[in-house]
């Protein structure tokens, strides 16, 4: 079931991240080339706020210690690092993501 996540003018600029509340819990939104993403917030190295943090060669990368995450599969820098990743569509004006 898909959630309201916020009005699309809360929106990340192109090319930015940013976090935003829903149900509770911190979402990292990126917008990847005009493409919306929506991630879990949480670096699992240390538990970085990957909202806070910047887009470099199509990842996002957490302002604590540079650990890269793809905000489309949710992978990060090895093979047992994966975050998760939340579909995203638009509603009208509202941002909508489907978190399990």
């Amino acid at each position: 079931m898909f959630t309201k996540l916020a009005p699309k003018s809360d929106l990340p600029p192109v090319n930015e991240v940013k976090e935003l509340p829903c149900n509770g819990k911190q979402i990292c939104v990126v917008n990847l080339n005009g493409e919306l993403h929506a991630m879990e917030n949480t670096c699992l190295h240390m538990g970085g706020p990957l909202g806070e943090g910047v887009i470099e060669k199509g990842k996002v990368i957490c302002p604590w210690h540079g650990w890269a995450w793809d905000p489309i599969t949710g992978q990060g820098p090895g093979p047992a690092a994966k975050i998760a990743v939340y579909p995203v569509r638009i509603e009208g004006d509202d941002v909508m993501i489907e978190i399990g």
